[in-house]
């Protein structure tokens, strides 16, 4: 929803609208974001954990380049589909470095939710999850730490312990990664600050960097993790990667609150979840 939400802003037809207060007109498509967050969520509900290989398969497999993929991440499934194994692949972007894009960062918060019982498992399952895209220690971190935040959102639902809670409950599992740390020690210095003020400081995605991106989408979530709406008009009103900014708090968000947290009309609006998404939960 979140990213669905979050990508009609950048439509010219929708230009002329408030990101304040405005709904835009449906129906509402959703990008790479979601796409790839299926993905992540039919694998566990199959197997019950991130099977690496599994998931590289469901990546190229299902990838739609209508879906605004980025160039590096189309280079990788590309790739994939082709016959490379993910680990030479991932690692071999951006001259060897890996990425260190928000991708991995974009789809994870379902897999925080459903480890919510086992944060430190979360943890763990979402740096595996990042490796097959994302080999640069930044881009793990950013899965790392919004998958830390979602599943601290999933076990305190019916209860807040205050904003600080989930930034920090981040970053105590948020090893690697020195940008995007950084970042998220800043946000619990701007808890008090409005959105504008709080992406001067931590970036909007615009850049389509982790460092650029998690820290401020989860300080959306930590700020605003009772008010769903509140939490996306908070990534969309500041600009920059929007979809995901709003793909990433709304996933922290929801996780915290439930799916009934999520206004009816937007649900109405929003284009359905892929029929090959997989429901059934592993043994």
């Amino acid at each position: 929803m979140g990213d669905a939400f979050g990508d009609q802003f950048f439509k010219l037809s929708n230009r002329h609208l408030s990101r304040a207060t405005d709904i835009p007109p449906g129906p509402w498509e959703w990008s790479d974001d979601s796409e790839m967050a299926c993905s992540l969520l039919d694998v566990l509900n199959r197997y019950g954990r991130v099977d690496q290989d599994a998931l590289a398969e469901s990546f190229a497999a299902r990838f739609d380049i209508s879906r605004r993929y980025g160039a590096g991440a189309l280079e990788l499934l590309e790739g994939l589909r082709d016959g490379d194994h993910w680990r030479s692949a991932s690692t071999a972007l951006f001259g060897g470095n890996g990425s260190y894009g928000n991708g991995a960062a974009m789809r994870v918060a379902p897999l925080g939710a459903y480890f919510a019982d086992d944060p430190d498992r979360a943890a763990a399952e979402a740096a595996l999850s990042a490796e097959v895209t994302h080999a640069h220690p930044e881009g793990v971190a950013g899965a790392v730490a919004v998958a830390a935040a979602a599943a601290h959102a999933a076990s305190s639902r019916g209860r807040d312990a205050g904003p600080a809670a989930l930034i920090e409950a981040a970053l105590a599992r948020t090893a690697h990664g020195e940008y995007v740390r950084r970042g998220l020690e800043r946000a619990l210095t701007l808890l008090d600050a409005t959105p504008s003020e709080a992406a001067h400081v931590l970036g909007n995605g615009s850049r389509i960097s982790a460092q650029d991106t998690v820290p401020f989408a989860l300080w959306a979530a930590a700020t605003r993790l009772t008010d769903y709406e509140a939490a996306l008009r908070a990534c969309v009103t500041v600009g920059g990667d929007m979809d995901t900014t709003a793909a990433i708090t709304g996933g922290v968000v929801a996780a915290h609150q439930g799916a009934a947290a999520i206004p009816a009309a937007w649900l109405e609006a929003r284009e359905p979840l892929p029929a090959w998404l997989t429901l059934t939960q592993a043994p």
